[in-house]
């Protein structure tokens, strides 16, 4: 099976996802990944005196650094305008993504739920634009569309993690729990102190231990009888 998961900024597969990936490619599935922009907005650049055009630079040496970590099959990284995709044309933005789909051919589409997690407005933005070209190719090219449409998520999470106040899906929403062992967890720990430029926030926020050793995600306009324990689950069915 090959998976595409698609988030807005740098470290957001790792802010989460990071051991379901680790679990995805010890179970053999491929797993590849696109970023819309290269995060340099963050406010971090601030503290090291960057511009935005260096953090960006930044950011995708330590996104190479994550992919080698997380033996990623494939990433391809973006450069829309961090912190700014709700101006952008979503036309533009649907372009890249379905360019992304068409290229990779991934069986399941892995994005934000639609609460974004945190609420930012880039992740509110990328669910509804993958969102979007999901149901399009789904129903006008079939023959290249993903057979799965998921979304990343928490559950019986704390509401805050002392940075960002954190949005949960309901228990009868999620569809899909994915469980990580701890050598999985180890790499995604790795995986995450790839972002040298934001070991501060990491330690405080400690994204990894609040969303813990099972991941949780949505599934789009499927509702399976009871909770899957992975992603593809079941596509090789007739």
């Amino acid at each position: 099976m090959r998976i595409l998961y698609i988030f807005p900024h740098p470290d957001d597969e790792c802010f989460g996802p990071a051991p379901a990936i680790a679990r995805q490619r010890r179970d053999g599935e491929e797993v590849f990944l696109l970023t819309l922009t290269r995060g340099e907005a963050t406010k971090q650049r601030h503290r090291l005196g960057l511009s935005k055009r260096e953090m960006g630079r930044v950011r995708l040496a330590e996104m190479l650094a994550v992919e080698r970590e997380l033996d990623l099959n494939g990433m391809t990284v973006l450069q829309f305008p961090d912190g700014k995709l709700a101006r952008e044309d979503p036309r533009r933005l649907e372009e890249a993504v379905e360019a992304e789909i068409r290229r990779v051919r991934p069986d399941v589409v892995v994005t934000y739920a639609v609460h974004g997690i945190s609420g930012f407005p880039d992740h509110l933005v990328t669910h509804a634009v993958v969102k979007r070209v999901y149901c399009e190719l789904r129903d006008l090219f079939p023959e290249v569309a993903p057979k799965r449409l998921a979304f990343f998520t928490l559950a019986e999470s704390e509401s805050d993690d002392g940075i960002f106040t954190l949005k949960i899906s309901a228990e009868e929403d999620i569809a899909v729990a994915v469980e990580a062992s701890p050598q999985d967890m180890e790499r995604a720990y790795r995986a995450l102190h790839c972002y040298e430029t934001y070991l501060e926030v990491i330690e405080k926020a400690d994204p990894l231990g609040r969303a813990g050793s099972t991941l949780y995600f949505e599934l789009f306009d499927e509702a399976p009888p009871s909770r899957l324990d992975s992603l593809s689950w079941g596509l090789d069915s007739p």
